[in-house]
């Protein structure tokens, strides 16, 4: 039986990538030292899974930003206002980026920027338009399959999918459809395919993790004609990779297409594993997806061994590899690096590293014998009992409180329409009132002054002081520039999930766990492992003191239940949704202590509620009733004068409007500015009642919007909605970007909405 992986994380152990595209942005390296150090990381990360007895290495699976953006590059798909001209690295940063601009005039708008499926990872969405056409523009597949051959790697080359290409999508031009696109981009893939069979590739990994959402009727018809045309292109073998979910009834075409093999998660699709054993035809090879290659927790291997050693009897050992459920570029790198865990409680953690010598004892136990692998089977099983019965996992106290939850915890007293008059007579704001998410700039000194802290080489005293200082210069700039609610910055915050969960009980945190969110955008997510129950206050000393600073309403800022569910590796002991009503608890408690501080103005950021979405659409309603039910709970408790604002970004709100409306909460932000302002037509045909803030500032390119941009995204909101809805923020948190950048975006944006509120009292709306 073969070893196998699908991918692996691409930072570091130490994020030397991250380091070094900073550093490469900021022009304090060049492009060749960066180049250098991505293939420091290929080789060692190779020579790493070598080392743990994979027989099948993933390659290309490698990134300087995102493989999405990789392979519309590969293809050609790269839309004309990045124009030809000027270094490729130069034009794929903008891309993902933006672009620089000169002068008065700014660069080009970046690729809108998605999750990848209902990860907490971003990537970019491919732009289509009429006349399409595609050409193999990038060698770097082959180019990273001769760099591991060299080195002595038996690599397996890994490709996104065509179909899935195409689907993830989106057409600018109107009557185009991405998946009318495939003819045109297949032959690409094939000219791809021969060149790598040339350079001695014997399998080629392809990946279409589309096949695991409810699929156009159309694509079984263009699966079987891409594939195929690909099957007759090339010698190689081609393995089929799906992820995140089971086939349903796209099982039994997957198994017919003309591939040599076909990966299937068995996490989260194990239904599928003896419809998969029952159909695969004669010759097929399966790779399993044993291992969870998206949370942290260890494998019961014994189980485990039992449903590969069945496939094996069934189809014989020499077709099925052992494997991951997906990419492994969703964990950390590794646990033993993770000197501050307990010795216990790190006994139960899986990173990256352990995950493949996992794969590995799976594999060498069905082809050598379970008696080959009897002490590390032995290990496993007491490491997962003392897991099992540990009284750290379980507050009876905890549990006694959710049982006690009532309905009546679930609502606001009266609806909007009477808790916007309340609101505005305790806080009168103008016509479309202008905010942000919640963060400012978290710079080299603020980031040196928590690092110090934690050394040691700042007393808790002298760490306060320097924090106060940020949140005063913060208010002080705010009431500058004319903004109508304010916000402290969140200096003190590392993360927002983090920060919370470290002020939680049940939350377990690492000092190497980062996971690549986008680009060289890294999260440390937090691990439940345990009830989770507030300790005491989190936010409201923070709050109580921008607000004295301060006469303009100063929002207390939270992030939600759901959020902090998903954005940490959740214990997988017990159902989501009971984890997740006990942060709401937690929450709930903060949002009634603030309250009581006098804050007038709280937001919970959900961000995260339809990336909790599952792929499968009959799935749906049960998730988001619990969900809304938890955000319900964390919220309801305030009175009517006291207004509730949450934040959601990258969401398409058509299909589940009705969920976001049943949050109740008295304003929503949203992000808007990439996608001109699409995302609203959901809003203006559900005819939303509650206040929105659509993003007119993309916060994740370091390009400054022009007021005539920001005044014609207002305009366009203003098309679908009423003026007393709007409100005028970014689209997100400006945690990562500089001051040098949000200053002058900030002060458009206040501009701009004076403009536009100037015209409105005008009778004058363009």
């Amino acid at each position: 039986m073969m070893a196998t992986n699908l991918g692996f994380p691409r930072m570091g152990r130490r994020r030397e990538l991250k380091k070094a595209l900073e550093q490469f942005w900021a022009g304090a390296c060049p492009a060749d030292q960066l180049q250098a150090t991505a293939r420091r990381l290929r080789e060692t990360h190779w020579k790493l899974q070598q080392a743990a007895g994979m027989t099948q290495i993933p390659c290309n699976d490698f990134s300087l930003y995102d493989h999405v953006l990789d392979t519309s590059v590969m293809v050609g798909a790269t839309p004309a206002r990045f124009g030809s001209d000027g270094a490729d690295l130069e034009r794929y940063f903008a891309m993902a980026r933006g672009g620089a601009g000169s002068g008065q005039r700014p660069g080009p708008a970046a690729l809108e920027m998605t999750k990848w499926f209902d990860t907490n990872y971003h990537y970019l969405v491919p732009e289509f338009g009429r006349g399409q056409e595609f050409a193999l523009a990038s060698s770097k597949p082959v180019d990273e399959f001769l760099e591991a051959k060299a080195l002595g790697i038996p690599a397996r080359p890994v490709l996104l999918g065509p179909v899935s290409f195409l689907l993830l999508g989106k057409a600018k031009d109107p009557g185009v459809d991405p998946l009318d696109l495939w003819p045109g981009l297949v032959p690409v893939y094939e000219e791809l395919l021969r060149r790598l069979a040339a350079a001695g590739a014997e399998w080629v990994q392809v990946d279409e993790p589309c096949l695991a959402t409810d699929l156009d009727p159309r694509v079984p018809a263009v699966l079987e004609a891409v594939y195929g045309r690909l099957a007759s292109a090339t010698p190689l073998k081609l393995l089929l990779a799906t992820y995140f979910g089971d086939l349903g009834g796209a099982l039994p075409d997957v198994l017919r297409l003309p591939v040599q093999g076909v990966h299937l998660d068995l996490v989260r699709g194990p239904s599928q594993f003896d419809l998969a054993l029952a159909a695969a035809p004669k010759g097929l090879t399966l790779s399993l997806g044993l291992v969870d290659g998206r949370n942290v927790w260890r494998t019961d291997l014994s189980a485990t061994l039992d449903r590969a050693e069945q496939a094996a009897d069934r189809l014989g050992a020499d077709r099925v590899m052992a494997a991951p459920s997906c990419s492994l570029l969703h964990v950390p790198m590794d646990v033993n690096d993770e000197e501050g865990l307990d010795d216990d409680l790190r006994s139960w953690l899986a990173f990256a590293r352990q995950k493949l010598d996992e794969v590995a004892v799976v594999a060498r136990g069905v082809s050598q014998g379970r008696g080959a692998v009897v002490d590390a089977l032995s290990e496993n099983r007491a490491v997962l009992g003392r897991r099992r019965n540990s009284p750290r996992t379980r507050n009876l106290r905890v549990r006694g409180r959710l049982n006690a939850v009532t309905p009546a915890m679930l609502s606001r007293s009266h609806p909007y329409a009477v808790r916007r008059e309340a609101q505005h007579a305790r806080t009168p704001l103008p016509a479309l009132p202008t905010t942000t998410i919640g963060s400012f700039p978290q710079t080299e000194d603020v980031r040196k002054a928590r690092a110090a802290f934690r050394a040691g080489r700042l007393t808790k005293d002298e760490y306060n002081a320097f924090l106060k200082g940020q949140v005063e210069q913060a208010v002080r700039w705010q009431e500058e520039v004319g903004l109508d609610v304010l916000v402290h910055g969140e200096f003190e915050r590392n993360d927002m999930v983090e920060y919370f969960g470290e002020q939680l009980e049940g939350f377990a945190f690492t000092a190497h766990g980062w996971v690549q969110s986008y680009g060289s955008r890294c999260v440390k997510p937090p691990i439940i492992y345990g009830d989770v129950w507030r300790k005491g206050p989190m936010t409201v000393d923070w709050a109580r003191y921008a607000q004295s600073l301060t006469t303009k309403p100063v929002k207390g800022m939270l992030t939600g239940p759901v959020t902090v569910l998903q954005w940490s590796f959740v214990r997988d002991d017990q159902p989501r949704r009971d984890t997740c009503r006990q942060i709401a608890l937690a929450v709930r408690d903060e949002v009634a202590d603030l309250e009581a501080a006098g804050v007038a103005v709280i937001q919970i950021d959900e961000p995260a509620l339809r990336e909790g979405l599952p792929l499968r659409r009959a799935e749906w309603d049960a998730y988001l009733r619990w969900a809304v039910d938890a955000f319900r709970l964390a919220a309801s408790g305030v009175k009517d004068e006291t207004q509730i604002h949450t934040h959601m970004c990258y969401c398409e709100f058509n299909d589940i409007i009705a969920s976001i409306a049943a949050l109740d909460a008295d304003v929503i932000s949203i992000e808007t500015s990439r996608s001109q302002m699409e995302l609203l037509g959901a809003f203006a045909d559900f005819r939303y009642p509650n206040g929105i803030g659509p993003g007119v500032y993309d916060i994740h390119s370091p390009r400054v919007p022009t007021r005539g941009e920001v005044e014609q995204l207002l305009d366009k909101a203003l098309g679908v909605l009423s003026p007393g809805q709007v409100w005028v923020n970014p689209d997100c948190g400006l945690k990562t970007r500089r001051w040098e950048e949000v200053k002058p975006a900030l002060a458009t944006l206040v501009g701009a909405a004076r403009a536009v509120r100037d015209r409105l009292a005008a009778g004058r709306v363009e």
